[in-house]
C-alpha cells in the first residue's frame, strides 16, 4: 500500500528536531531507523501530517566510554552497537541480545533508540535495558532530563517520552566481568520473541553475588525478575539451584495469549528459559 500524504523534515540539530515536533503537535511522527515505522505507514496504521527524520543529527550517533558508564547514541545502528569493543567489554548483554535482532539488513538500518522509543513488548533490548538499569536522555523544548529504564516504558508502545521530545542518547552502568547471555524462543527465525530472557551474573568463588534479570513478552512492557534475582544471590552456580530460582520467574507477570503462544505456555517457557540464561551466564 501507498501511504498517506505527509510533508518531511530532515534537521541537523537536536533543537531544530524538537522545533519542528513542536511545531506540528500530535500530528508529527519520527523517523529513526525506520524499521517499525515504515510498515505502519505503508498499511495506513497511521497517517502524520509530518515525518522528522533523525538521521541528519550526528550528535545523536556514537559510542562512549564514560569510564562508569557506557554511552549510546539513540541513532547508533543495532550493527555498530554489537561491534563495538566497549559495548562488548563492558555491555556485553546488549551485544549479545542485539545480535538476536531481525537479520542482518535490519541490523544495519535498524536503532537502538528507534527500538525503545517503540517500546513493542516482543522487542529484545527493552528487557536488556532494564536489566542493566540504564538510563535514557530524553530531549524537550524546557530542556534535557533523564529517565531511569524502570520509569521509561509505561505500557503497550508507550514510554516517558512526552509531546515534542525525543530520546537523544541511553547509558548503561558497566558490567565488566560480569556473565551474561540472552536466550530466546521464537516460532521462526528472524521472528519477534514469544519469550526472551536476559541475565547477567557475577559469580565469586562458585556462587551467585549478584544477578540481573530482564523478561521479553511477559507483559505489556519488560518485566525485570527481581524475584528470581533475589533467589539467585548467594547460591551455587549450578543447575538445581538455577532452577529452582527460576520458578520464580513469573512473580509480577501478566504474560499475553496469542496467535503464538497461550499465557501458561509463554509462563512454562519463561522458566525454563530464565534457567538456560543464567546457567549459561555464570559459565
Amino acid at each position: 500500500m501507498i501511504p498517506a500524504q505527509f510533508d518531511y523534515v530532515k534537521p541537523s540539530s537536536v533543537d531544530e528536531a524538537i522545533q519542528a515536533l513542536q511545531e506540528a503537535g500530535d500530528d508529527a511522527k519520527i523517523l529513526a531507523g525506520g524499521q517499525s515505522l515504515l510498515p505502519v505507514l505503508r498499511l495506513r496504521l497511521a497517517a502524520p501530517t509530518l515525518l522528522v527524520d533523525l538521521a541528519g543529527i550526528s550528535e545523536l550517533r556514537g559510542i562512549r566510554d564514560e569510564g562508569d558508564r557506557v554511552a549510546i547514541g539513540a541513532m547508533t545502528s543495532y550493527y555498530d552497537v554489537i561491534r563495538d569493543e566497549s559495548v562488548q567489554q563492558h555491555v556485553a548483554l546488549l551485544a549479545q541480545a542485539t545480535e538476536t535482532v531481525a537479520d542482518s539488513q535490519v541490523r544495519h538500518r535498524g536503532t537502538l533508540g528507534g527500538s525503545l522509543a517503540h517500546a513493542d513488548p516482543a522487542g529484545d533490548l527493552g528487557g536488556v535495558a532494564l536489566a542493566l538499569e540504564a538510563e535514557m536522555t530524553i530531549a524537550g523544548q524546557s530542556g534535557r532530563r533523564t529517565v531511569a529504564a524502570s520509569d521509561f516504558f509505561v505500557d503497550y508502545f508507550t514510554t516517558a517520552l512526552g509531546e515534542g521530545e525525543i530520546l537523544t542518547e541511553i547509558r548503561f552502568p558497566k558490567y565488566t566481568g560480569w556473565g551474561s547471555h540472552y536466550e530466546k524462543f521464537n516460532r521462526t527465525a528472524q521472528a519477534w520473541s514469544m519469550v526472551a530472557i536476559a541475565a547477567a551474573v557475577r559469580v565469586e568463588g562458585g556462587s551467585i553475588a549478584e544477578a540481573r534479570v530482564g523478561l521479553t513478552n511477559m507483559g505489556s512492557t519488560p518485566i525485570r525478575a527481581t524475584g528470581v534475582e533475589e533467589a539467585l544471590v548467594g547460591q551455587p552456580a549450578n543447575a538445581e539451584a538455577v532452577r529452582a530460582a527460576a520458578e520464580r520467574v513469573t512473580e509480577g507477570t501478566a504474560a499475553p495469549s496469542d496467535a503464538d503462544a497461550a499465557a501458561d505456555y509463554r509462563e512454562h517457557l519463561a522458566k525454563v528459559l530464565t534457567g538456560r540464561a543464567v546457567l549459561a551466564a555464570a559459565g
